[in-house]
């Protein structure tokens, strides 16, 4: 993996994580847990997105987003 991106959308109230470039997504599989998983041609997972990330009232309330980033 070369480097992980991470992008979060307020007005679309979305997550989203790509292990790999996004360039090479060519199919998507929603799951029953709001999350979507992207797949390269050979069904690898190289990203997934979850869908209302932030609950109405964390949104109002401006909660932050906690990331913790560990080096190998």
């Amino acid at each position: 993996m070369d480097k992980l991106r991470v992008y979060f959308d307020r007005e679309g109230n979305t997550l989203t994580v790509w292990f790999d470039d996004p360039k090479k997504e060519v199919i998507c599989e929603e799951t029953a847990d709001d999350v979507v998983l992207m797949k390269d041609r050979r069904g690898r997972v190289i990203g997934f997105e979850r869908l209302n990330y932030l609950s109405a009232k964390q949104r109002a309330d401006g909660m932050r987003i906690p990331v913790e980033v560990q080096m190998a």
